[in-house]
């Protein structure tokens, strides 16, 4: 399954790598796309979440990195400012 990695810049400037084992989070974020916080992490627990089950309907299990990915990321949005996370890109 191919795995890819999502680059989010915080509003407060940072920059995380999320992890997720299919390309799935494509079709949900938009490389250079800005969203409000509480809509990106519903759209990446969305994606993670469909990429997870695509690894369980593979291998017979679910995906726990990419239930660690989720994890990190609603962490890193409570710690947020109001704004909007960009979508740097994603490495293949």
């Amino acid at each position: 399954m191919p795995e890819i990695h999502v680059r989010l810049r915080w509003p407060d400037g940072s920059l995380q790598h999320v992890y997720s084992p299919s390309l799935v989070v494509t079709d949900h974020l938009g490389e250079g796309d800005a969203y409000a916080v509480p809509d990106l992490v519903a759209r990446m627990r969305t994606a993670l979440t469909e990429a997870s089950e695509r690894v369980r309907a593979s291998y017979g299990f679910p995906c726990s990195r990419a239930a660690a990915s989720i994890a990190a990321v609603e962490q890193r949005a409570a710690t947020q400012p109001p704004g909007q996370a960009v979508v740097e890109g994603f490495d293949r």
